[in-house]
C-alpha cells in the first residue's frame, strides 16, 4: 500500500468548512494527514468533518475559531497540539469577498465601489483576510519553531493582488498585502526551517463566487478575464497546496503561486 504524501503530518486549515479550505481538507486526509479544521459555525463544521471522514476515513477534528480574535488563534492551534501532538502545515483559507460575505454564502458581487464604502467595511476585509492570515501564520509558527521539526505555511491569496477588481478594492489590497505578507514572513522563519508561501488562485467554482456564476454578467465577465475559458475547481487549488504542503517543494519559500487559467499572461 503507498504512503500518503502527508502520512503522519498535522495540518490546520482555517476557513475549512467550505469552499478551498475545505478542499485542501480532503485532498490532504487522501494523503494521510491529521486534520484540524476551523471556520465560524459549528454545525458547519460538524458537516464538513463528516464529509472528509465518509470520503477519505481519514482524522478529522473541528475547532470553531473567528481569526479576527488573537485569542480564539492561539486556542485553535494549542487544540491541535493537544489533539495530534503537533503541527506541521498550516492552511490559512479564511478570507471574506467584501464586508457582507458571510461564509459558505452565495453573495459575491463587485459592487462596493471605495468612493462610497463605509470606513468600517473596509477595517473588517483587512482585519478578516490581512490580519487574520498573519495571525494564523503567527501562531501556527510559534508551535513550529517550539517543535523544531521545521514546516511549512500555505496562504490563500488571489489573483486579486496582482490584477484589479473594479468595486472590490478592499479585497485586491487585503490580497496583495497576503502576498507581501508571505514574503517577508518566509525570510523571518528561514532560520527555523519553515517554509512559508502562498497561491493566488482565480476564479474558482466556491461558494464565494457563487453569486457572479448566477448572474449572466457576472459570469461572462469571469471568463472574459481567464483565457482559459472556464471557471477553476477547488480540487485545483488543493492540489496546489498539497505541493506546497509536502517535501516535494523543499525548495521552496517566499513565493506566490498562480494557478487562475492564464490570468496573468
Amino acid at each position: 500500500m503507498a504512503v500518503g504524501r502527508l502520512e503522519g503530518k498535522v495540518v490546520v486549515i482555517t476557513g475549512g468548512a467550505s469552499g478551498i479550505g475545505l478542499a485542501c481538507a480532503k485532498r490532504f486526509a487522501q494523503e494521510g494527514a491529521e486534520i484540524v479544521i476551523s471556520d465560524i459555525g459549528v454545525q458547519r463544521l460538524e458537516g464538513a468533518a463528516e464529509e472528509i471522514r465518509s470520503t477519505t476515513n481519514g482524522k478529522v477534528a473541528f475547532v470553531e475559531a473567528n481569526v479576527c480574535f488573537e485569542e480564539e488563534v492561539a486556542a485553535l492551534m494549542q487544540q491541535a497540539v493537544n489533539q495530534f501532538g503537533h503541527i506541521d502545515t498550516v492552511v490559512a483559507a479564511a478570507g471574506v469577498s467584501s464586508a457582507g460575505y458571510i461564509s459558505g454564502a452565495s453573495q459575491e458581487s463587485l459592487d462596493h465601489p471605495l468612493l462610497e464604502q463605509p470606513l468600517d467595511d473596509w477595517n473588517k476585509v483587512l482585519q478578516i483576510n490581512l490580519t487574520g492570515v498573519m495571525l494564523t501564520n503567527r501562531h501556527g509558527a510559534q508551535h513550529m519553531i517550539k517543535q523544531g521539526n521545521g514546516g511549512s505555511i500555505v496562504n490563500i491569496a488571489s489573483v486579486a493582488a496582482r490584477v484589479a477588481l473594479p468595486g472590490a478594492a478592499d479585497y485586491c489590497v487585503s490580497k496583495a498585502g497576503v502576498v507581501m505578507l508571505t514574503k517577508a514572513f518566509a525570510m523571518e522563519m528561514l532560520e527555523h526551517n519553515v517554509r512559508v508561501n502562498a497561491i493566488g488562485p482565480g476564479f474558482i467554482e466556491t461558494p464565494m463566487t457563487r453569486g457572479l456564476q448566477d448572474d449572466d454578467e457576472g459570469r461572462e465577465m469571469m471568463l472574459a478575464m481567464t483565457p482559459m475559458g472556464r471557471l477553476g475547481t477547488p480540487l485545483e487549488i488543493a492540489n496546489t497546496a498539497l505541493y506546497l504542503a509536502c517535501d516535494e517543494s523543499s525548495f521552496t519559500t517566499g513565493d506566490t503561486l498562480y494557478p487562475n487559467g492564464g490570468m496573468n499572461i
